[in-house]
């Protein structure tokens, strides 16, 4: 899985087993019409982000703050612990090719 965009869990047909999740099922079939008829969690994500971005927003702004203040938590942590971090290691270089300044 990388970061971008291979997540298996947005593949997943939903089961509109409630209310809302029909809902949701309903309104994105409507939207997006799939072939198959069957609306996995990338496409309700996807009529969400157009519809109502605002909700998207603050879901990701919140999973954002935890995890910042996850990274800070651990650092205090290994810092009282005592616990040796690995060195940083310098990223590849992304010029594979000269550019027109001469770098690369």
């Amino acid at each position: 899985m990388t970061i971008e965009n291979d997540n298996p869990e947005l593949l997943k047909v939903i089961a509109a087993d409630n209310r809302l999740k029909q809902l949701l099922v309903n309104y994105a079939g409507e939207k997006l019409n799939p072939e198959n008829d069957e609306v996995n969690i990338e496409m309700v994500i996807d009529v969400l982000a157009v519809e109502f971005p605002e909700l998207l927003l603050a879901v990701a702004e919140e999973n954002f703050i935890r995890g910042y203040q996850q990274g800070l938590a651990d650092v205090d942590t290994i810092e009282k612990t005592g616990i040796p971090t690995p060195p940083l290691v310098a990223p590849p270089a992304i010029h594979t090719r000269p550019t027109p300044y001469g770098d690369g």
